[in-house]
């Protein structure tokens, strides 16, 4: 009885420190910028009252030379400790792909951009997330950023519609243990499977 319970308790440690190794929050949101017009709305990752990221759409017009612009971009929002996945452009990353320290990380953070002077097929198109006039569906943009001083990593799932741009963020989640990486586009982290602790426990007591 006691090598049982002794068994039975440090099962019962092992799933405590398992629920401690990874911890997501995830945020479902439905924020739609653009198409003809500025717009921004400010990310705030951990919900503590600070502004983390700036997702914006940018346009712009120019009556005496005709020229327009039009930008879709994620930027860390003042703070230098903040960095979007990619160089000057955001990375577009598809579901399963893992934003973590081994990852490059900037200030720049645009996503899209059309440019031209009036009939589209004037139009010109940079960045991934363009795709060339043809946007993109449910990719991800990879997040870093400091909660009291220590790197965390996140993820904001984003489509940019087809030319004239219209982007649309779906959601956005981040690790809560510090310098942990994340994968795009999961919203859960190991311990939020309810089934876990308990079957731990059967095993502890020789049930499977």
């Amino acid at each position: 009885m006691y090598a049982l319970a002794a068994s039975a308790a440090g099962v019962s440690a092992l799933a405590l420190a398992g629920s401690a190794e990874a911890k997501i929050v995830y945020t479902p949101a439905h924020v739609v910028l653009g198409p003809r017009s500025s717009s921004e709305y400010y990310l705030d990752l951990n919900h503590d009252g600070v502004k983390d990221f700036t997702f914006a759409h940018l346009y712009s017009f120019s009556v005496t030379t005709g020229f327009w612009g039009s930008v879709v971009q994620m930027t860390p929002y003042k703070s230098d400790a903040n960095g979007v996945m990619g160089n000057r452009y955001a990375s577009a990353l598809r579901a399963g792909v893992k934003v973590g320290p081994e990852n490059h990380f900037s200030r720049g953070g645009i996503m899209a951009i059309a440019a031209g002077t009036g009939r589209s097929a004037n139009t010109h198109f940079y960045g991934v997330w363009a795709n060339g006039g043809k946007g993109l569906s449910n990719r991800y943009v990879g997040l870093e950023f400091a909660i009291k001083g220590k790197v965390h990593y996140g993820w904001a799932r984003v489509s940019v519609s087809k030319f004239r741009f219209r982007a649309t963020l779906t959601g956005y989640a981040y690790e809560i243990i510090p310098n942990k990486g994340i994968i795009a586009g999961k919203e859960h982290g190991p311990e939020d499977d309810a089934g876990q602790p308990a079957m731990l426990g059967r095993l502890a007591l020789g049930r499977k």
